[in-house]
């Protein structure tokens, strides 16, 4: 894949985690009605609609941020986290298939966006060890 392509692809699906997420997220946090319901609906007490919603919104956030590729694993885990325990909740309380599916669809982009992510937005990787470098004598040494 050249690079134009990468480019493209990662910023449409980190566009449409990082929309889902933030919609998502300010919704959690308004506390209507309808979030309660849901939240209600698969077993969970009402305050854990503010603490996920926080939790969207930063990640949402974070996402987009320049730099900080520690953040952005993290983001990336706890958006991992969040849509696999959507899916089972919902298969949990017998919702239907949509319900279960949706939760899967976006961790199938969230897992496009960390892939196709560019280099500045990685965690640089540790330097490997150069195989013919030895320190002391090798442990069956006679």
């Amino acid at each position: 894949m050249n690079d134009k392509a990468r480019t493209i692809g990662y910023w449409i699906a980190t566009g449409l985690l990082g929309f889902a997420f933030a919609a998502g997220g300010l919704a959690d946090l308004s506390g209507s009605p309808q979030v309660l319901e849901g939240m209600a609906h698969l077993g969970y007490p009402a305050y854990f609609a503010t603490l996920l919603g926080a939790w969207k919104v930063l990640g949402a956030i974070a996402l987009f941020a320049p730099r900080f590729p520690r953040l952005k694993e993290w983001a990336y885990a706890g958006i991992f986290f969040d849509l696999t325990g959507a899916a089972v909740s919902h298969a949990a309380v017998g919702d239907a298939a949509g319900k279960v599916i949706t939760p899967l669809v976006l961790v199938a982009v969230a897992a496009a966006s960390w892939a196709l992510r560019p280099e500045s937005r990685r965690l640089a990787s540790a330097p490997k060890p150069d195989a013919e470098v030895r320190v002391g004598r090798p442990a069956l040494a006679t």
